[in-house]
């Protein structure tokens, strides 16, 4: 009998029009998976084959809007979800409701129906749908049960337990996941001693992951931590990479790539990485409309093993990352999701450095600025941050400036060195990047259909901060802000505590400006300014939206009265609102 290797995962979501929604799963061997929902919505699809692998992607239609339907997931007419034993509440997939002022209906927390029901004076508008969303970087998967875990609670698994503990509390409509979901260059120590027993590790890469069946071990250590899994089986996700889903420093320069493609490991690791992004992250960030028409997710599934065309796929994104574009839409009901891809669409040769190319940065460009009247809200997506603090700011634009030669061969050298030796590879580490995306901000938060928020969400640097722009001529409409959270479990070493702390401080200011003026920097057409943070610790930010309205708050796992075998709890730091009605 084949069984359930891996998921439920619940990807998309979409109540309002079609009620459609996508579940992964990942099985032992090849069968039908089925998902069947109470109320009669389901879906069906074949599994695919990916080196030795079988995965689903399961389209479910017939959704009612504003509904919590409970369902099953069934391998060749055998039920294996959720288990016999399961002590977690059913996973269930929840439907935005159509808001209707006429009639006074609208949806309340966690899609649950309020109906206006006075029936002797007329119905008065209807509060506007809420939404909450969920977000935040950079995850080692939970430490094993019973296990000291080094670095503190995983805020993703307090999160799902505190859910699991309370069925009626309030939960994220999506999360975010903000990139480094696995990570291919950290591995834990039980995967080390599983790795030990495949291969030699004294050989390159030693313990770090080499190919696609080590990959498929991270998602598994990753995925199926028994808290985490549940939860995201009912609370769908949106994912993007970042650079420890391959490497770090993944892209980071021309020079970069050129020598890791010397190296006899890479072209396999790369290769095998793009592959499971694809499989495990990729295809459930994608509409059944777009699977509709998607040549490789068709060509993969019409043949008895895909593993040859996604092989080429990889090899061709690869050699040419402006041939694929990892980024996406996805709009939940008015406010607009734009996930960037701010890894593989990069420019890398030095004095024409962009940190998308031609094409994704037109992407993206359209995507903000279509159909600006229906959207309350806009959230750009992208792992690395937009503002980081001004010190680290300057500091990239200054390496940058020099990289490319604006001191000489000398000084270029010295700043490609840093480059890779600091991790200077930030939107600042592409100045015309980010002039750029200053200026997209600033047109789409303009004139009298603005957003009243556009929001830039970012992690991957292991601690949490606010900081808001001004434009040096004319400011938004739209309140704009950086909103930055990291990691969700992951080490925060001393010295980037310290590092931070003093990169937003008037000091490491002063300090960053005389890097600009030594690297010949042009002027930022947008200042800026902390207004909440640092935090540290393993976190998650949630935004909460309601019409023109928006709140943000900041919760961090802690263990309770400092001690691991009482348990974690969400512990909130910080609280704020971003617009109001």
């Amino acid at each position: 009998m084949t069984g359930l290797r891996l998921g439920p995962l619940l990807r998309y979501v979409d109540g309002e029009s079609a009620g459609t929604a996508t579940i992964w799963v990942e099985t032992d061997g090849p069968c039908t998976a089925e998902v069947r929902c109470e109320g009669g919505a389901s879906g069906a699809s074949r599994t695919f084959l990916i080196a030795g692998h079988h995965y689903a992607l399961i389209p479910v239609t017939g959704l009612a809007p504003g509904t919590a339907a409970a369902y099953e997931v069934l391998l060749d007419e055998r039920r294996v979800w959720p288990p016999e034993d399961s002590t977690f509440p059913p996973s269930v997939i929840r439907t935005p409701a159509a808001f209707s002022p006429e009639t006074g209906t609208a949806p309340a927390e966690n899609g649950r129906r309020t109906t206006n029901t006075a029936s002797t004076e007329p119905a008065g508008p209807a509060p506007a749908p809420e939404l909450r969303v969920s977000f935040g970087s950079c995850r080692w998967a939970s430490a094993p049960v019973g296990e000291p875990d080094p670095v503190g609670p995983d805020a993703l698994h307090t999160l799902a337990a505190t859910l699991a503990a309370d069925p009626g509390a309030v939960r994220p409509d999506v999360l975010l996941l903000l990139g480094d979901q696995v990570y291919a260059d950290e591995t834990s120590k039980t995967t080390r001693r599983w790795l030990a027993d495949r291969r030699d590790l004294s050989e390159p890469p030693g313990a770090e992951v080499a190919d696609y069946e080590e990959y498929t071990r991270l998602y598994d250590e990753s995925w199926s931590d028994p808290e985490v899994r549940w939860l995201l089986s009912t609370v769908p996700s949106c994912m993007i990479f970042d650079d420890h889903d391959v490497i770090d420093d993944w892209n980071t320069s021309a020079s970069w790539v050129a020598e890791m493609r010397t190296k006899p490991w890479w072209r396999e690791r790369i290769l095998s990485g793009l592959m499971s992004y694809w499989v495990y992250q990729h295809l459930g960030n994608l509409s059944p409309a777009e699977l509709a028409t998607d040549k490789l997710y068709a060509a993969v599934r019409g043949e008895a093993d895909g593993t040859d065309r996604l092989r080429e796929f990889a090899a061709e994104a690869d050699a040419d990352p402006a041939c694929v574009r990892w980024s996406y839409r996805r709009d939940f009901g008015r406010t607009r999701l734009l996930m960037v891809d701010s890894r593989a669409a990069r420019v890398l040769e030095e004095g024409q450095r962009e940190m998308l190319d031609a094409e994704e940065a037109g992407w993206v460009r359209d995507q903000a600025l279509t159909d600006p009247g229906d959207r309350d809200h806009l959230l750009i997506g992208t792992s690395l941050p937009w503002l980081l603090p001004p010190l680290v700011h300057d500091a990239e634009s200054w390496n940058a400036a020099l990289a490319r030669g604006e001191r000489g061969r000398r000084w270029a050298r010295f700043g490609e060195a840093l480059r890779r030796a600091a991790d200077l590879e930030h939107w600042a580490a592409f100045p015309t990047s980010f002039e750029k995306l200053a200026g997209l901000i600033a047109e789409a938060g303009e004139g009298p259909d603005a957003p009243a928020t556009v929001c830039v969400l970012s992690g991957d640097v292991h601690h949490a901060y606010v900081a808001e722009p001004a434009w040096r001529t004319k400011q938004p409409r739209s309140r704009v802000v950086q909103l930055t959270c990291s990691p969700v479990h992951n080490s925060i070493p001393l010295s980037i505590r310290l590092g931070f702390r003093f990169g937003w401080s008037r000091v490491g200011r002063r300090l960053g400006r005389a890097f600009a003026r030594h690297g010949r920097v042009d002027t930022p057409s947008v200042t800026w300014g902390k207004t909440g943070g640092p935090w540290f610790g393993n976190q998650l930010m949630t935004l909460t939206l309601r019409g023109r309205a928006a709140r943000l708050s900041l919760v961090q796992a802690q263990t309770r009265d400092g001690e691991p075998e009482a348990g974690a709890r969400l512990v909130t730091v910080d609280e704020r609102e971003l617009a109001s009605e």
